[in-house]
C-alpha cells in the first residue's frame, strides 16, 4: 500500500500521478456517459410518434445533451488538476471563463436546434390549414428568432471572456453613418416585409402582379419575396418594392369579368337584332355559372363592317381553366342561337363603288380581297 501511495503521490510541478488518474477517470466517465445517453435517447426517439412535440424536442436536445456530458467530464478532469497561478495570467480564472463561454455556446446551439425543430412542426401543421398567412409567417419567425438568439449568445460569450461589450459597441458607433448608408436597402426591405405582414396584400400561393412580375407567391422572407412565374421561372422581388409598387392580387377576385363585342352582318334586320339580343341575354340568365345580379347585352354601335352587340357580364368562378371553359361554352351557344335566328356573324368587308361604263353599281368584297380600281 505504501508503494502504491508513493506512486500516486509522485509528480512533477505539483501535479501527481493520482491527480492525472482522477482526471483521466473523469474524462472517460464523461465520454461514456455521453455515449450511453446517445443510445438511450435514440431508443426513446424511435418510440415517440413522428411529428409529435416530444419527438421534436428530443431531436433538438439529443446532440447538445451528449456534448454537455462530454464537456462536464472534461471540466471535471481539468478542475481535478492543481492549476498553477501565474503572475501574469490567472489560469484557473481563464479556464473557468472558457468553461462558462462554452456552456453558453451549447445553450445557444440548443436554442437554435429547438427553434428549427419546432418551426418544422409548426410549418407542417400550418400547411394543413386553409389560411396561408401562417405558412409565410413560419420562416420569418424562425430566422428572426435564430438571429436574436445567436446575437444574445455571442454578447454573453464575449462578456464571459472578459471583453467590454459596451466599449465594443461604442467603438462601432464611429462608423454608424456609413453602416446605415450601406444598409439602407436592407432597412427598406425590412419595412417592406412589415407591409406584407400587416396589410397582407397577398399570401403564399396567391396569383399576384407586382410591377412587371406576374406569377404565384412561393415564399416570403424578411428581405425578399419569391414568385414563380407562369413560364416556371423563379423571380426574387425585394420587399422594398411593396411600399412603392401597386400590387394586384388576382386570387382575391370574387368574380371574373367577360367583356366582348359580337359583330353581326349589316343584313341583320331590327327584328333579328332584337331576337339576337334576347337570345344572348337568355344564355346568360339560364346559366348558373354566371352572376345574374348585373349584366349587359346591348346593340352598341354601327361598326365599319358589322353591327356590334356589346356583352358585359361576370362568371362565378375565378379559376383560370374553369373560366376559359365557361367562356368557350358561352361563345358556342351564341353561335347556335344566332344561327337559329338567321343572323350571320360578320367578317371584315368593305363596299366599293365602281364608276364607269358597264361597271356594276355596288360590289361587296371581303377586306382581304379589296383592290383599288382605277377610274
Amino acid at each position: 500500500m505504501d508503494g502504491i501511495r508513493g506512486v500516486l503521490e509522485w509528480g512533477v510541478g505539483g501535479v501527481t500521478v493520482g491527480d492525472v488518474g482522477v482526471a483521466l477517470v473523469a474524462l472517460v466517465v464523461g465520454i461514456v456517459a455521453g455515449r450511453v445517453a446517445q443510445r438511450v435517447l435514440r431508443g426513446v426517439d424511435q418510440r415517440l410518434p413522428e411529428g409529435s412535440l416530444g419527438h421534436a424536442a428530443l431531436d433538438a436536445t439529443s446532440e447538445p445533451l451528449v456534448w454537455a456530458l462530454r464537456l462536464a467530464g472534461l471540466w471535471a478532469a481539468i478542475t481535478s488538476l492543481p492549476l498553477p497561478k501565474l503572475e501574469s495570467v490567472d489560469l484557473p480564472g481563464v479556464v473557468g471563463a472558457c468553461y462558462q463561454a462554452t456552456v453558453i455556446g451549447l445553450a445557444t446551439w440548443l436554442g437554435v436546434r429547438l427553434i428549427s425543430e419546432l418551426s418544422v412542426l409548426w410549418a407542417r401543421r400550418a400547411s394543413g390549414t386553409e389560411d396561408t398567412f401562417d405558412d409565410q409567417l413560419v420562416p420569418i419567425v424562425r430566422k428572426t428568432a435564430k438571429v436574436i438568439l445567436v446575437c444574445v449568445g455571442g454578447v454573453m460569450v464575449l462578456q464571459n471572456l472578459g471583453y467590454s461589450v459596451g466599449s465594443l459597441l461604442a467603438g462601432l458607433g464611429i462608423g454608424t453613418a456609413a453602416i446605415a448608408f450601406a444598409s439602407k436597402d436592407t432597412i427598406a426591405n425590412f419595412f417592406g416585409s412589415l407591409v406584407v405582414f400587416i396589410d397582407r396584400p397577398f399570401q403564399v400561393g396567391d396569383w399576384v402582379e407586382i410591377g412587371d412580375v406576374e406569377g404565384t407567391v412561393e415564399t416570403v422572407d424578411i428581405r425578399t419575396t419569391r414568385i414563380r412565374t407562369f413560364a416556371n421561372s423563379l423571380i426574387t422581388v425585394p420587399n422594398s418594392q411593396m411600399t412603392v409598387t401597386a400590387i394586384q392580387n388576382w386570387s382575391r377576385m370574387k368574380k371574373r369579368r367577360i367583356k366582348m363585342e359580337i359583330g353581326v352582318s349589316y343584313d341583320t334586320t331590327p327584328e333579328q337584332m332584337r331576337a339576337s339580343i334576347a337570345a344572348i341575354r337568355g344564355i346568360i340568365a339560364g346559366d348558373e355559372r354566371f352572376h345574374h345580379d348585373f349584366y349587359l347585352v346591348n346593340f352598341h354601335a354601327l361598326g365599319d363592317s358589322s353591327l356590334i352587340i356589346y356583352c358585359y357580364f361576370f362568371t362565378i368562378t375565378t379559376h383560370w381553366a374553369e373560366y376559359m371553359q365557361t367562356r368557350e361554352d358561352f361563345l358556342l351557344e351564341v353561335m347556335v342561337k344566332l344561327r337559329e335566328v338567321g343572323v350571320e356573324i360578320a367578317f371584315p368587308t368593305r363596299t366599293v363603288h365602281l364608276v364607269g361604263p358597264g361597271a356594276p353599281a355596288v360590289a361587296a368584297l371581303p377586306a382581304a380581297m379589296q383592290r383599288q380600281t382605277p377610274l
